[in-house]
């Protein structure tokens, strides 16, 4: 799909704000400044331009995410909370409103969830220097709580998450 970017920024934007089921085509075209006939030859239907906001905001998170320490992709969410706002997270947001019943959409939720988990292995296996399957699951679920609780207590539940995640890794260290 040939989606303009000013399109899937503005899209971004209103899901996260507020929230995919009350975001009209309509608001999107007004917001996008463009006609409705655009907006649809640029985005097709509202899913299919959901579909590319989360592949967007995946590559945005990912790059953002590129540590080899636990500790430091706690401070990457924290930037990134910093940058982007504290709603929680767009991907569960978005398959929650839809209640699943977008099959691309929850194929893009799954694809992002499943690399977070790859990407949280990876890092646990630098910082400790080797593979620690439960601590890495560990800290997935340290991680996504912290995205959740952001949306309510800000920057304090990752900085507990993050002290959370270093008792965690120093644990692993020590058996």
């Amino acid at each position: 799909m040939d989606t303009n970017p000013a399109l899937l920024e503005v899209a971004e934007r209103l899901f996260y704000e507020q929230g995919y089921l009350a975001t009209g085509m309509d608001t999107l075209a007004r917001s996008a400044r463009m006609s409705s006939r655009t907006l649809y030859k640029h985005g097709g239907s509202k899913a299919a331009l959901a579909v590319e906001v989360l592949a967007a905001r995946d590559r945005r998170f990912f790059e953002q995410a590129d540590v080899l320490q636990v500790r430091a992709l706690f401070d990457a969410l924290a930037g990134w909370v910093a940058r982007e706002g504290a709603r929680g997270c767009l991907f569960l947001r978005i398959v929650g409103e839809t209640g699943g019943m977008e099959p691309a959409i929850v194929a893009a939720v799954q694809a992002h969830k499943a690399r977070l988990s790859e990407c949280v292995a990876r890092i646990v296996e630098a910082d400790l220097g080797r593979a620690d399957d439960v601590l890495a699951a560990r800290i997935v679920l340290l991680f996504e709580g912290a995205v959740a609780a952001s949306a309510w207590q800000g920057g304090a539940a990752i900085e507990v998450a993050r002290g959370a995640a270093d008792d965690l890794v120093e644990a692993a260290r020590a058996a």
